[in-house]
């Protein structure tokens, strides 16, 4: 197994002291240019690369900002995509983590947080997390927090209106009887989704009905079994809301295997508009959320912290719009 190559084996290569190398890597005076341009041909052949925790120990800084997600999802997935852009040319790296065996669970951001702030990570986006108080001496910046906007400088979409904008699309497309498929309970975003909902049910003089409503907790299998229950009532809906794409998608299958053809017996919208989406057939009317933007917004807030520029606002909530594809037609 190769090692990983030292301060020491670039000294040994240059014929220089570890002193000099390490002047060199940190562009201290006192250094000839020959023997500069000879350790940096040298560290560029072995490929040496200072670990970030000598890194932080030398300048108190790492110039690396971690991302800390409970798992990668396509939620978690699409914020990644849209910060990793948003650093290109700022002299910051990324470092994505998840607990992995550990991950989920109350507190799980304190968890990584103290495993990683001071010595690997400058600062922190933390999505979707459960609390908002962890103090870690390190700027922490949330994406679409449990409870909302409560704790560290926030960005999130703008839950309600897509929710609204969902409802009422199935409703001017004559639905009346319109399900629900709500996400988790826990979290603020989705007890937003069910009240844009219940708006739009309101707006269009549909009376809100309970049986139409169940709970997918934003999970696939949850999903499926709520949209079951949903399509094997007596009277049952003739659309169905689900509070994310994947919940949406989990309600096609069921539907299908039903027999039930999708847009022309059953419409569906979704909320996200995550690539997988446009990989269904038909493909998914849903709800557009920002969320490459949302990450990148995310970072943007955290490098101004970092530079000692406090935001204009703790809370960007950047806006939603509806989609629509295949899965939803006229009754």
């Amino acid at each position: 197994m190769n090692r990983r190559v030292t301060i020491t084996d670039v000294a040994e290569a240059a014929g220089v002291s570890v002193a000099t190398v390490s002047k060199v890597i940190n562009a201290r005076y006192g250094v000839a240019a020959a023997t500069t341009s000879r350790v940096q041909e040298v560290i560029e052949q072995l490929g040496y690369e200072s670990s970030l925790v000598a890194r932080s120990m030398r300048s108190h800084r790492t110039n690396v900002i971690g991302i800390l997600v409970a798992e990668f999802e396509p939620f978690s997935t699409e914020i990644l995509k849209g910060a990793g852009r948003a650093l290109a040319k700022t002299g910051y790296e990324l470092l994505a983590y998840t607990g992995a065996s550990q991950s989920g669970g109350p507190g799980w951001e304190r968890r990584y947080l103290s495993r990683l702030s001071g010595t690997l990570i400058d600062g922190a986006l933390i999505v979707t997390p459960t609390v908002v108080d962890a103090n870690v001496g390190i700027p922490v910046v949330a994406i679409d927090p449990h409870e909302g906007p409560l704790g560290p400088p926030t960005v999130d979409s703008d839950n309600l209106t897509g929710a609204l904008l969902a409802t009422r699309h199935l409703a001017e497309l004559g639905h009346r009887r319109i399900g629900f498929i709500a996400g988790r309970e826990d979290l603020a975003s989705s007890a937003l989704r069910e009240a844009g909902y219940r708006q739009g049910l309101d707006e269009a003089k549909i009376p809100y009905d309970p049986d139409l409503v169940r709970s997918g907790d934003y999970q696939l299998d949850s999903s499926r079994s709520s949209a079951a229950e949903l399509l094997n009532l007596p009277d049952r809906p003739t659309a169905l809301f689900a509070a994310n794409d994947i919940s949406a998608i989990g309600a096609m299958e069921v539907a299908e295997s039903m027999g039930l053809r999708i847009p022309d017996d059953l419409s569906i919208v979704g909320f996200d508009d995550i690539p997988e989406s446009m990989a269904t057939t038909p493909q998914l009317t849903t709800i557009h959320q920002p969320i490459q933007a949302m990450g990148a917004a995310g970072i943007a807030m955290l490098i101004d912290l970092l530079d000692g520029n406090p935001p204009e606002s703790t809370l960007v909530r950047l806006p939603t719009s509806l989609v629509v594809r295949g899965t939803t037609r006229a009754i």
